[in-house]
């Protein structure tokens, strides 16, 4: 079930956030100061391109202060889109599935850091 799933979501979008997620970490990787958020940023690519079948397990005692920033500048933000696509996902029986991959995604995006992708 997850390779269909997983099929499914590239082909309705996911390559495209994927690929959003790769350049933000590009760009943010041009910097020193940056490099650590372009980790973020990867690892948030890697999940949004095949999310069926992964976990996501938050330790946001590992990283507290980074992920704070993080949630000031930017998760919050992103933690809102992912949450509201997810909702509007799960209003129908088919879009279930991709609503309830879209609330994992919405955990990675708001507390990235010391976040393991399972």
């Amino acid at each position: 079930m997850s390779c269909l799933g997983n099929l499914i979501w590239i082909l309705l979008g996911g390559i495209f956030t994927s690929l959003y997620w790769l350049l933000a970490g590009v760009l943010l990787s041009i910097t020193i100061i940056g490099i650590p958020l372009g980790a973020q940023c990867f690892k948030a690519a890697k999940l949004t391109f095949a999310p069926f079948g992964k976990t996501v397990v938050v330790h946001f005692e590992k990283h507290p202060i980074a992920n704070l920033v993080w949630m000031i500048l930017a998760g919050w933000e992103l933690a809102v889109g992912y949450f509201f696509a997810s909702l509007i996902c799960c209003m129908t029986v088919v879009g279930i599935p991709f609503g309830l991959q879209g609330f994992k995604l919405m955990t990675l995006a708001f507390c990235p850091f010391g976040a393991e992708v399972k």
